[in-house]
Parts: structure tokens; C-alpha cells; sequence
């Protein structure tokens, strides 16, 4: 997976994570526990793409190779600071 197809997901998932927050906001029954379950599987891919871009891109800068990046467990990278 190169950094555009990361992207792509990324921006993919961004959407889809704002449309549950807003159907959880507009709708006063809030969402359903497959849709917050849905949530919560959003917000840890999000993470984990996240790393993978800076993984690349880390690699990138020290002249090695970006494909040496690899997807790390949603546990190991969730609550990582910028």
C-alpha cells in the first residue's frame, strides 16, 4: 500500500467517522450499539493508518525503504500524541 491508497483510506474513514458523530448529535436517540461499535472499530483503523503514514514517511526521511512499514495492533497505537 503506498502513501495515496493510506490517504484515500484515511479520508474515506474521516467521512464515515463523521457521520456517525453526526447522526449520533442530530438524532436524540443517539446511535445503536452496532453503530457504536462501528465507531469505535473507525476511530482505531484512523489510529492505525495514521502510524502507517508516519511509519513511511519516517523511513522515507532516513533514505530507507517506506514498503518496511507495517501495520501495527489498534492497541499499540491507540492514544499515540501527534
Amino acid at each position: 500500500m503506498d502513501d495515496r491508497e493510506i490517504i484515500d483510506n484515511i479520508g474515506g474513514l474521516v467521512s464515515e467517522e463523521r457521520d456517525l458523530r453526526d447522526r449520533s448529535t442530530r438524532d436524540r436517540t443517539g446511535l445503536s450499539a452496532d453503530e457504536r461499535s462501528r465507531l469505535r472499530t473507525v476511530e482505531a483503523q484512523l489510529e492505525q493508518y495514521w502510524d502507517l503514514l508516519r511509519q513511511r514517511r519516517a523511513l522515507s526521511e532516513f533514505g530507507e525503504d517506506p514498503s518496511g512499514a507495517k501495520v501495527r495492533p489498534a492497541g499499540e497505537v491507540e492514544g499515540y500524541q501527534n
